[in-house]
């Protein structure tokens, strides 16, 4: 990874409407079975959450590093082959509808 200066922290938001609550364990396991794909970001940080008042809903949290001269390029991060296969994988596996959004933290910024 790239000098701390040359990095850019953002937050990976994605949205999971599934079908039925009993889905719950194939997104779980799909989830664990997808950590080596986020371990392409370094020390990405990766949480699941279900929605309490809706158990079809989800919300998947990723906190990754990216070199800065990615991160300006996000359709080329995007195009690239890992990253492709991951999201395919993701809508055949559930029928339902996904949103990703990215957020970066401007807790600190002055």
């Amino acid at each position: 990874m790239a000098s701390e200066g040359s990095t850019a922290k953002r937050i990976l938001h994605v949205r999971i409407r599934m079908p039925s609550a009993d889905m719950t364990s194939l997104l779980t396991a799909t989830m664990k079975n997808a950590l080596s794909v986020f371990s392409a970001f370094g020390d990405a940080q990766v949480r699941l959450l279900r929605n309490a008042d809706d158990r079809t809903q989800f919300l998947q949290m990723i906190e990754y590093q990216m070199d800065q001269a990615i991160e300006l390029n996000r359709q080329k991060f995007a195009s690239d082959p890992m990253v492709q296969n991951y999201l395919q994988a993701w809508r055949t596996l559930f029928p339902g509808t996904i949103e990703i959004d990215v957020y970066e933290d401007i807790t600190e910024s002055p």
